[in-house]
């Protein structure tokens, strides 16, 4: 009998055209480290009385589809994963060298389908309806780059075959963690241990009355950013400016080339005051939890330059 293995399985996904319903045609193969995508359905206890002391069968309660999804921040498919979380972007250049910017604050976000597919088995979950709500990304010293996507669903179906057909495939080319770079309004910021930074659109579940015990959909609500910093302290720069709650600009990126590369650029940051503490015999670390706010136009920007000719 075939056991299902985490090796064999695939992620096929697709933008939908139609709030979850899934797409016909035109999945795409997506990498991913791990997911916990899927949809679950509880059970209420009995409340019934005069029936002895057992209980009469439960109810069923209504189904939520939603999970993480942790992928590689790679050079072209986590352009889809940008497009999910920010809709579609505003793409320049020419023949490979394009230049493609998302950014914080639209309304419109799209959806798509995902196949989850272990062959093996066979069992193949088209979960539907998924909209990105949150992204994650730590940067350190040293290791592959992931994001963490929060993802929130409408359903899920099961099937013995897969729906997806032969979905596209893209060239891998994935960052590292030492290609990693963090400025501070536009000049490099030295003594960074680790940083990490949490976008989300902070979706609203719009839970209306259904025969199915699906959501309606999922709302964007006000997008927020955050982020740490673990800094060794040798200056009071960081520090000053939290005290005096000056605004800063700060950008994130990571780079292959000058064509082949990822900038995030959260544009108004402002720094709480940190507790300092030592430790022991080793360096005095401090640790900045900063908040993004709306610059003169937007909160934050997000580049991605590559060879993909559109995210349409």
């Amino acid at each position: 009998m075939a056991r299902a293995s985490g090796a064999r399985s695939q992620f096929a996904a697709a933008f939908e055209s139609t709030y979850g319903t899934a797409p016909a045609s035109g999945y795409l193969k997506l990498p991913f480290v791990s997911t916990g995508l899927s949809s679950e359905q509880g059970l209420i206890a009995s409340d019934l009385l005069g029936l002895g002391r057992d209980p009469a069968d439960p109810i069923r309660d209504v189904i939520n589809a939603d999970g993480d999804v942790v992928v590689p921040v790679d050079l072209r498919n986590f352009g889809h994963w940008l497009k999910l979380l920010f809709g579609v972007p505003a793409t320049t250049g020419t023949a490979g060298a394009y230049v493609h910017t998302f950014t914080s604050g639209g309304w419109s976000l799209p959806s798509l389908s995902a196949e989850i597919g272990t062959p093996e088995v066979p069992s193949f979950a088209m979960v539907s309806g998924i909209r990105a709500n949150t992204m994650n990304l730590r940067m350190q010293r040293s290791g592959a780059v992931n994001a963490t996507i929060g993802c929130i669903a409408q359903g899920e179906a099961l099937a013995t075959t897969t729906a997806a057909g032969t979905p596209t495939e893209a060239v891998l080319d994935r960052f590292n963690q030492f290609q990693g770079a963090i400025k501070k309004d536009g000049v490099a910021l030295a003594n960074v241990v680790s940083a990490d930074l949490t976008y989300s659109n902070n979706l609203d579940r719009v839970e209306t009355i259904r025969s199915d015990g699906k959501i309606e959909g999922a709302d964007p609500g006000a997008a927020t950013m955050t982020g740490s910093m673990d800094v060794r302290f040798a200056d009071t720069a960081l520090l000053d400016a939290a005290i005096a709650g000056t605004p800063m600009e700060l950008e994130f990126s990571f780079t292959l080339s000058a064509s082949k590369k990822l900038v995030i650029t959260a544009h108004k940051v402002f720094l709480p005051k940190p507790r300092r503490s030592i430790t022991g015999p080793g360096g005095v670390q401090a640790s900045f939890a900063w908040q993004a706010a709306k610059g003169a136009a937007r909160m934050c920007t997000l580049v991605l330059s590559n060879d993909v000719a559109a995210y349409a």
